[in-house]
């Protein structure tokens, strides 16, 4: 062969070379990159061309499908969909998935790696592909006493129930909402309902998840952590002691004496007497006593300072570390830089009705098959214990005679043993916010097991800087949730 097609030879053999050098970039190593680009079409007419798998709640589906014209065969529909979004979220042809929908996406259109060898025995048999199903630990009577005591009230606002015993979520509602159905799609219709849903163009913000999502002040439910506190550092021993609290006290380092909600009967108060009648003079001095790092190390085994995943990630919960006396003072009576999540504070509920033992908090149960064969099941799993069992039944003690005689009288249920804290959380400049109405409660059986405790927050323009509010607005809808789950045990 001669020199000119000895280099012909070269260059076209070079060229093939590339070509196949650049055909398996593409197969393998930009593979994954290339499937998942939101400009690939295919895939995401592969998504929607077979029936997504459902949520299930008390095993029945509050998920469904639709067949749709064009490109995209299914699209997603929804049971009851406004009541049940913060749990499900949305998956949509035009705006993606959020919450469980996303999360476990994999199962629910039948692609995730541990349904590879069903999916292949299917390919082979010539079956369709199936979704699998996500077994939620909600309960559908809990939720919708939750939902329909936070519309009643027409205001903004959010409830979170759990299991002391377990950490299972039985409620997670949040109002306003939205109903997924209505932006599940990719038509013009579909993308007027996102337009009216958008933060900037509502200023409700209903697709917020304000059971996961937003952090309030707690106000005086968070006087059951400063209790909790006091008793676990060996500050007070029992319930019925008197404390060293002067009437008036004035705050370290200030001239400023911290108020009470009216003429209260606080001064050396027990601790029973200053949880019944929400006394912010005792339980200031005790956080102020007992100083930051005590505090903060005690909120923290309750849950605050981190992410929760249930598996939907909840806000982290606040209480700083690096205050002052007066700052721990304010901050031990819900005010100040505290905020909590209602999953937070149904946490802190739980933990003292389950003898001091904080369950992890989860809401998905199992994971089927198409089959319903359990691909992955979640076992019950101790996160922390906060209190001894003995300081948590003397903490039991003194919540039970706030609903019995104390403010939180609303939340009493003839027959059953309820423990709760009532609280108002104000806040904005100079207090110029809607106030936060707040109830934190637990219903208690025969044998002395708790099936239920209850977080509900509402923001109520009514609602006044006293704990009435809270025992009038929020504990008849945690009294209403704790009926609907010891109803459904029966």
């Amino acid at each position: 062969m001669n020199k000119p097609l000895r280099r012909i030879a070269i260059f076209c053999g070079l060229l093939v070379l590339t070509l196949l050098i650049r055909d398996n970039w593409l197969q393998y190593v930009k593979a994954d990159t290339l499937k998942d680009d939101e400009h690939n079409r295919r895939v995401a007419i592969e998504r929607y061309a077979t029936p997504r798998g459902d949520i299930i709640v008390d095993g029945k589906a509050i998920t469904g499908h639709t067949t749709t014209d064009g490109d995209f065969k299914y699209k997603r529909t929804y049971k009851d969909g406004a009541m049940w979004a913060p749990v499900t979220g949305y998956v949509s042809q035009a705006y993606g998935a959020t919450q469980l929908e996303a999360i476990d996406d994999g199962i629910l259109t039948g692609n995730d790696d541990r349904l590879f060898f069903r999916n292949t025995l299917d390919m082979i048999t010539g079956k369709k592909k199936e979704g699998g199903n996500v077994v939620t630990t909600l309960n559908a009577a809990a939720q919708k006493a939750a939902y329909e005591g936070l519309k009643k009230q027409g205001a903004k606002g959010a409830v979170a129930a759990i299991e002391p015993s377990t950490g299972k979520i039985l409620s997670l509602a949040s109002y306003p909402s939205y109903d997924p159905s209505t932006i599940a799609g990719g038509s013009s219709a579909d993308e007027k309902a996102w337009t009216k849903l958008d933060k900037k163009n509502n200023p409700d913000d209903p697709m917020l998840n304000r059971a996961l999502r937003e952090v309030y002040p707690p106000g005086s439910t968070f006087k059951v952590v400063t209790a909790a506190a006091a008793l676990e550092h060996g500050k007070y021993g029992s319930a019925d002691e008197k404390t060293d609290s002067p009437l008036p006290w004035t705050m370290p380092g200030t001239t400023t004496e911290l108020p009470n909600e009216g003429d209260l009967p606080c001064e050396n108060a027990t601790l029973r007497e200053a949880l019944r009648v929400s006394c912010n003079t005792v339980f200031g001095k005790i956080g102020s006593d007992l100083g930051n790092d005590k505090m903060l190390e005690t909120a923290k085994k309750f849950g605050f300072t981190k992410e929760q995943f249930v598996p939907v990630r909840s806000s982290a919960s606040v209480f700083s570390d690096d205050m002052n006396e007066s700052q721990t003072a304010l901050s031990s009576i819900g005010q100040y830089n505290t905020a909590a999540t209602p999953l937070q504070m149904a946490m802190v509920s739980a933990a003292i009705a389950n003898n001091g033992t904080l369950m992890k908090p989860y809401m998905v149960d199992e994971l089927q098959a198409p089959n319903l064969d359990t691909i992955e099941k979640t076992d019950p799993e101790e996160m922390s214990k906060p209190l001894s069992p003995k300081n948590a039944q003397i903490l039991q003690s003194m919540m039970e005679t706030v609903v019995k005689d104390g403010t939180g009288t609303n939340a009493q249920i003839p027959g059953v043993t309820v423990g709760g804290k009532t609280g108002t959380a104000q806040h904005g400049v100079d207090n110029s916010e809607n106030p936060y109405a707040w109830f934190i409660s637990y219903a208690k059986g025969e044998d002395g097991s708790s099936p239920v405790a209850v977080a509900v927050v509402i923001e109520d323009e009514n609602a006044v800087r006293d704990d009435i509010s809270g025992g009038g607005l929020a504990a008849p809808i945690a009294k209403s949730v704790m009926e609907a789950v010891i109803n459904s045990k029966k």
